[in-house]
């Protein structure tokens, strides 16, 4: 049974007069426990395809199944419910709260979800623990550097207990001795912790760390590789 099944999609919009095709029959499967990277260059339809597997996006025609279900045409409020209680995102830009610290940032999705008090701190304190940031608790995002606040992403995506982390970019914005250290905490909480990933780049370097990759242009995929196969 496929932890995420993409059938056939396609994505256009509408530029003026001219139909841009995000998306081209796109096919593809994730296992639970996926460290899967969606790599190629600018332009090619990587984040496009993540806003379609975490419901921000609905493809134009085609299907997506989450745990078996059609997720293609779930009305607003079920689209709402499935990324608040199965999937986590990471951001290039972190999408922090500056006015909150950073255990209010990594505490605010259990508010949205109604989370008991003293579940809320248990839960927020353990994933401090985990990315490293328990010395900087009461500190605000523009305290932190970019790699303190994308850990700070991480732990918040991870905070309800997600069946799926997406990450967009999630080196983009940091210096390549960081993004590494990101890329090791996230490859650690997939394998100890079991947390799927799909994330995407255009960075080589970055490649490496993934044991399954996506490869897209100009919106297709034109190869699919799984280490896990091969060796």
């Amino acid at each position: 049974m496929s932890f995420i099944k993409i059938e056939n999609v396609n994505k256009d919009y509408q530029l003026g007069k001219t139909v841009i095709h995000a998306l081209k029959d796109i096919t593809f499967k994730v296992e639970q426990g996926d460290f899967l990277s969606i790599v190629g260059p600018s332009g090619c339809g990587k984040t496009t395809l993540l806003n379609v597997i975490g419901c921000i996006d609905r493809p134009s025609r085609g299907k997506v199944f989450f745990h078996e279900k059609d997720v293609s045409f779930f009305t607003d409020n079920q689209e709402a419910d499935l990324r608040l209680e199965k999937i986590g995102f990471i951001f290039q830009s972190f999408n922090l709260i500056p006015v909150l610290n950073i255990f209010e940032n990594i505490e605010f999705p259990l508010i949205l979800n109604k989370t008991p008090k003293r579940q809320r701190k248990e839960r927020v304190n353990f994933l401090i623990e985990i990315v490293g940031l328990a010395e900087y608790v009461k500190h605000k995002p523009d305290e932190l550097s970019g790699g303190q606040r994308q850990r700070v992403a991480i732990a918040r995506a991870l905070v309800n207990n997600p069946d799926l982390i997406i990450a967009d970019e999630p080196t983009a914005n940091l210096d390549s001795e960081t993004g590494n250290n990101i890329l090791n905490v996230m490859s650690r909480l997939n394998k100890e912790h079991k947390v799927t990933f799909i994330f995407s780049t255009h960075n080589p370097e970055v490649m490496k760390y993934a044991y399954k990759i996506i490869t897209l242009k100009d919106g297709r995929i034109i190869n699919i590789s799984d280490e896990r196969q091969t060796s």
